[in-house]
């Protein structure tokens, strides 16, 4: 299963790796996945509802019941519990390969 708003792309996997986990603190009651550089808009989920962990430099999302992905100019985009493989997509162009901007 693989998930996708704006610069954000989630890939369901089916389990966590091994490796040292540090957890993302939550702002107020949402976790933020990935903040826009254009806009300083965000896309984020309910801290409620799911965890992110950094493990060996790579974010993961565990969503421990459904929550929705949020962002200011996308519609919400519903992920179901499970893992997650968190990416912010990037893009190519002929002089140089680049992150996606919201």
């Amino acid at each position: 299963m693989q998930i996708r708003q704006g610069d954000v792309f989630l890939e369901k996997i089916d389990k966590l790796p091994d490796g040292e986990q540090t957890k993302v603190k939550p702002e107020g009651n949402r976790l933020i996945l990935v903040r826009g550089e254009a806009t300083g808009h965000h896309h984020s989920v309910s801290a409620r509802r799911a965890f992110i962990v950094v493990i060996n430099t790579e974010m993961y999302l565990r969503v421990l019941r459904e929550t929705v992905l949020r962002h200011q100019e996308h519609g919400p985009v519903p992920i179901p519990p499970g893992d997650y493989r968190v990416t912010r997509q990037r893009e190519y162009s002929p002089s140089e390969t680049r992150n996606v901007t919201d």
